[in-house]
């Protein structure tokens, strides 16, 4: 969907034209569902090319899809969507409650294109006005492997030759989500984790959301630009037709640092936590979005990262300071908490700024046999900065690495939030984000590190801490499968 900007509108047409059998072959997917998806939320995001209708309509080009996250007239689309306008202002195609589709603009409020979303908005407030439109629920759990998602888009009936008077067709795909990975989508910039369901992508499908099957919440986006040529689409591309989904965590964040609200019918044990359960007292941050860091491919003997960031009064990190850590694993964690979000901290039911301790471990590719490492920072870090702060988190100075699980070659992340209690003792943890069979396996090593407590008005004060084990590949299993590739 990504285009050179010397590529005109005709070229476009040429694509559509031949994408045309494939938009047909969709068409017994129009069974109507409306417990499974809104359609008044989608609206294709589109460009007029005449001033005046003709007895077809208004012509327009088409470019892709986008929805509505609340009733103030936002939506959310792929970045890249929005690159082919080549600067001009995007518009979207609304239906009224009588009468033929209309063309509308869009302001673009936001835009990640290291992440690949944006947002627009609608004024008039379509909502406000006699139109056919809806808003669609934001999840903030992520798609587990093999739970079956449903990819819903409008497409023009005649994509080289689009009229607001042409029929849409309604198009759904289902696939089983397959596993994760990381992609760079905007060159130069940081990775972006992906997830990978068994259905191709159709030009077109862009910026659609994608639900659910169970909460009809909205769990990602179509990403169109992904091509699919890293380990896991290899390894699977035989078995499959492989498509990308864009978790909704990036449009997450991006609402967020924008202010701007949406809606969701649901929310997790760590979003209620906040929501006025402990009228007294302090309760610390709650995770609400997040994602783990890609593990460095040029690393041979593993790393570790560790943060001190504060949560602001809007639940985003802000004033992250590095206790520890180098390049390459530094890099990408920062791509990785930049993006995080959070309900804030809350002392006597008011929202306050607070610090938490964050922590990476990428533990180093497994060979059998092998004693878990070690780490022991406690002399080190005596005389630290961040350890003598009146304001800060709780810091692990002895961390040990999990034991990988034998007979698995599983790979990716698991997320743990602990609470440390004032004298740096391990309270409680809970999962954030699993992958079986390795969680067992993060959460024992947990158990066994070290904390120096955190502190607060410079008194030791019960704190969370956020540690992601990102796990790669064992070496034995990558050797394995580079040997059956050369067979």
């Amino acid at each position: 969907m990504k285009r050179n900007s010397k590529m005109a509108a005709p070229a476009f047409a040429v694509l559509a034209w031949i994408l045309w059998p494939v938009i047909a072959a969709c068409l017994p997917n129009q069974i109507a569902d409306e417990d499974a998806i809104q359609w008044d939320a989608i609206c294709p995001i589109v460009y007029p090319i005449d001033q005046s209708a003709s007895d077809h309509g208004v012509h327009y080009l088409f470019y892709g899809n986008g929805f509505f996250i609340n009733t103030d007239g936002y939506l959310l689309t792929a970045a890249h969507v929005l690159s082919q306008l080549h600067g001009g202002q995007p518009h979207i195609l609304l239906r009224p409650s009588a009468g033929a589709p209309r063309i509308v603009p869009a302001t673009l409020v936001a835009i990640d294109r290291e992440h690949d979303v944006a947002v627009l908005r609608v004024t008039p407030n379509p909502f406000a006005a006699n139109y056919k439109v809806s808003s669609l629920a934001l999840s903030y759990d992520r798609p587990l492997r093999d739970q079956t998602v449903l990819t819903t888009a409008l497409l023009p009936s005649k994509p080289r030759d689009a009229y607001t008077l042409n029929a849409t067709i309604e198009t759904r795909s289902w696939g089983e989500v397959l596993d994760s990975e990381f992609s760079q989508l905007d060159k130069g910039k940081g990775e972006t984790e992906l997830f990978l369901f068994n259905h191709d992508i159709i030009l077109g499908q862009s910026g659609a959301p994608v639900t659910s099957t169970g909460s009809h919440e909205v769990v990602g986006l179509v990403e169109g630009q992904w091509l699919g040529h890293d380990t896991l689409a290899i390894a699977t591309a035989e078995q499959h037709t492989l498509g990308a989904i864009l978790p909704i965590h990036y449009a997450i964040a991006l609402l967020q640092q924008k202010h701007i609200a949406w809606h969701t019918s649901s929310a997790g044990s760590e979003h209620q936590e906040n929501g006025g359960e402990q009228a007294k007292g302090f309760s610390p941050p709650a995770a609400l979005s997040l994602v783990p860091a890609a593990y460095p491919s040029q690393s041979l003997f593993g790393g570790e990262v560790v943060l001190d960031a504060l949560v602001d009064s809007s639940g985003r990190l802000a004033d992250i300071k590095v206790v520890r850590g180098e390049s390459p694993f530094l890099d990408k964690t920062l791509v990785a908490v930049r993006t995080w979000t959070f309900l804030p901290a809350r002392n006597d039911g008011q929202v306050v700024d607070s610090r938490i301790g964050i922590a990476f471990q990428f533990p180093q590719p497994y060979v059998p046999p092998r004693t878990p490492t070690t780490h022991n920072y406690e002399d080190g870090s005596a005389d630290s900065p961040e350890k003598n702060s009146a304001e800060r988190g709780a810091l692990p100075i002895v961390t040990v690495e999990p034991e990988y699980p034998s007979g698995t070659d599983v790979h990716g992340a698991v997320i743990l939030s602990a609470d440390i209690s004032e004298q740096g003792r391990l309270d409680s943890v809970k999962v954030l984000r699993g992958l079986d069979p390795l969680t067992p396996a993060a959460i024992a090593a947990l158990r066994q590190w070290h904390f120096a407590p955190g502190k607060r008005a410079d008194a030791n004060a019960i704190s969370r801490v956020i540690v992601v084990f990102s796990f790669t590949r064992p070496v034995v299993a990558v050797r394995a499968q580079a040997s059956r590739s050369s067979q």
